[in-house]
Formats: C-alpha cells, structure tokens, sequence
C-alpha cells in the first residue's frame, strides 16, 4: 500500500487514516473532519476527466435533468430576489440551473474549468453561486472553498448539491464514489469546519442540497 504523502487530509489538514482500496484507488478518512479522499496519486488528469464528463448526458432540456437539479433550482427562486447576480461555478457542457432561473429573469455568469474557461468571471462577486455536483471533484477543496468565499458578496449564499458521506455507507457497493472523478466525499462534520474555516455565518444541509450563507 502507497504512504498517504504527510498524512494530511486536503480539506483541514488533520491526519488521515486508510479507508479502503477500490479497484486500483486507495481511499483515505480523515480523523477530524471525517471526509473520505482518494489518495492523490490516483487523482484524475485533466484529459481523463474531460473525457468522462464528455459522457454525461446533460441535456438542459431533459426534464429528468431539471428535475434532478431541481433542489438548488427551488432554493434560488424561493430565497433570492431576480435582480441579484450569480455565478454557476462548475458549470459544465449543459448548465441547466442557470438556463432556468434565467427564463424567469435572473442573470448568472458561467465558470468551468474545462467547457466555460472564463477567468475573468473569478475576479468579480456575486449573490448566489451555484455548485452543482461540483464540490465531490475538487483536488484541493481547502484552496476552492476559500476561494468560492472571496466571490460571494456579504449575505451571499453559496448552493451546492452533493451525496454526504455517513459511517454507515457500504463505501464498496456505494455507486456515488465510482465515478473516477468523484474524488472527495464530505461528512456533516466536513460542512461544520468548511463554515468556521472559511468564516460563512451558517451552514445548511438538507439531503442533497447544502447552503453555506456568507
């Protein structure tokens, strides 16, 4: 088994310990924040990724889509005011959140990494930020959670959608971790120290969809 280089979980730095090996990946837990992490030498390349996600089905139209993303999709029409501004952080090839709240007069900028490039939309604040599905993928989510706090304006409200990892997961037949890119599971005790860390003023978890408020 492959050392776990400095031992260091990527989110709040603690010590981790081995979790499980899973056809070819080591997975790690960390014994403060209890997130579950691949070891970072099976992280990912950027081509691998994007080959995946050139995969995914998300066509903006699909209701079944819709109605998947629907948990932020009612959270920003029933919390945020039209005027306001956001961004769709992660916004993938079909960014269907900000496709349907802008038919209902909110305005979003889109970032993503790979399909929407746009650097120049890191450098401005927002409202609302939209992280769907978005959080599970980052390699260092110390240094995007930091940053996703610089974008948000005072009272902002950051909206990712996620599966939480819990104790009792059966991680071996749970099917949210075999996706390859899927590389870093949050506990609610992961949520809790991304708050006090990062210095939202609260944190919000309802099933799949997490609000951080700023």
């Amino acid at each position: 088994m492959k050392p776990w280089a400095e031992n260091n979980c990527r989110l709040c730095a603690a010590l981790v310990d081995f979790y499980q090996h899973w056809r070819g990946r080591d997975y790690w837990q960390c014994n403060e924040c209890h997130a579950v992490q691949m070891d970072k030498h099976h992280l990912p390349d950027r081509e691998s990724e994007t080959a995946l996600y050139l995969t995914h089905e998300n066509d903006v139209n699909d209701p079944r889509y819709q109605q998947f993303v629907s948990p932020i999709t009612e959270a920003i029409l029933s919390q945020i005011p039209p005027d306001k501004i956001g961004l769709d952080f992660g916004a993938g090839p079909g960014p269907v959140i900000s496709k349907i709240i802008s038919e209902k007069g909110y305005q979003t900028k889109l970032y993503d990494p790979v399909f929407h490039p746009d650097n120049s939309v890191l450098v401005e604040q927002y409202d609302f930020i939209i992280c769907c599905e978005v959080i599970e993928h980052f390699h260092q989510p110390a240094l995007e959670f930091a940053r996703l706090k610089s974008l948000l304006n005072p009272g902002g409200k950051l909206f990712c959608m996620t599966q939480l990892f819990e104790n009792s997961v059966d991680f071996a037949r749970w099917h949210y971790k075999n996706d390859i890119t899927h590389v870093f599971f949050y506990h609610h005790d992961s949520l809790h120290f991304i708050q006090k860390q990062f210095g939202f003023s609260s944190v919000e978890a309802n099933q799949r969809l997490i609000t951080f408020i700023n």
